[in-house]
């Protein structure tokens, strides 16, 4: 299992911030986060929460690719999400303590600030700007939930593992990815050999030059040509939810009152499925 190591910060260099969400709040809504972040790095495969367990603490990736995975009662996952630096695990808790419906799973080695659930909750409801970055990503988990759910459904299995190559490049700065054949079949829910046989295809068109032991080596433009139409729509339609809302002056804290949010699986620190340093 991947190792999982820590370290506290008292403070965050705002220039230095890789996460989406944090580098779009004000510094006075920053502040009320940062004195209480742990700076933590995880490998491949570390399991960050368990299905079952309860979403605490709420990770900030600052790098890397972590993957919300589905168990079926037969023993088979399937990947429902991906999230890197765009994205807060564990965000939704702010509804009050509950129960993650996913296992996730890092699949490319990052980093990330964590902060207990209970002091993102007193955030949360102290920073309107806080309020806002959480309902921004709860509505861009969502339709990447149901653009995936339609994928699954609909495309084919080359289609869907150019798109799952494809939203892993969009988190690694490298055409060679660190990602395994039986990685990408949990993320698929498909049988490693339907992955070794649709990688001979993708081979065959030139989009994927090598595939050598843990590596995967991607030609982009040429995976573009063959993955389905869902990566480029769903991409765009979070691009400019992003790109309006995060753009947009924010307002800084205000009281909290009830208002809607969408609820989706969250994570916790799972001690016991990773090392800590």
């Amino acid at each position: 299992m991947g190792a999982l190591s820590q370290e506290s910060i008292g403070t965050v260099n705002r220039t230095g911030i890789g996460n989406r969400l944090l580098a779009a709040l004000p510094p006075a809504d920053l502040s009320l986060l940062t004195p209480y972040f742990q700076k933590i790095s995880f490998e491949p495969d570390a399991v960050l929460v368990r299905s079952g367990d309860e979403m605490d603490p709420v990770y900030f990736p600052h790098s890397g690719a972590i993957a919300f995975m589905l168990d079926m009662p037969d023993g088979q996952t399937v990947a429902t999400t991906l999230m890197g630096r765009e994205g807060a695990l564990a965000s939704f808790s702010v509804l009050g303590p509950s129960l993650s419906s996913v296992t996730a799973i890092a699949r490319i080695a990052g980093t990330a600030s964590l902060i207990s659930a209970a002091k993102f909750r007193d955030a949360y409801a102290q920073s309107a700007a806080i309020r806002n970055v959480v309902q921004l990503h709860a509505r861009a988990v969502l339709l990447q939930l149901q653009h995936v759910a339609a994928c699954n459904a609909l495309h084919r299995v080359d289609g869907r593992m150019a798109r799952w190559l494809l939203q892993l490049h969009d988190r690694v700065p490298d055409d060679l990815l660190p990602v395994t054949q039986e990685a990408l079949a949990q993320l698929l829910g498909v049988r490693r050999t339907t992955v070794t046989l649709t990688m001979s295809k993708l081979r065959a068109a030139g989009a994927v030059p090598s595939d050598r032991r843990g590596f995967i080596e991607i030609d982009r433009v040429r995976l573009e040509r063959v993955v389905c139409d869902c990566y480029a729509l769903m991409q765009r339609k979070i691009d400019r939810m992003y790109c309006q809302e995060l753009s947009a002056p924010q307002p800084t804290r205000a009281p909290f009152r009830e208002s809607a949010i969408v609820s989706s699986g969250g994570a916790r620190g799972e001690s016991r499925a990773v090392s800590q340093k």
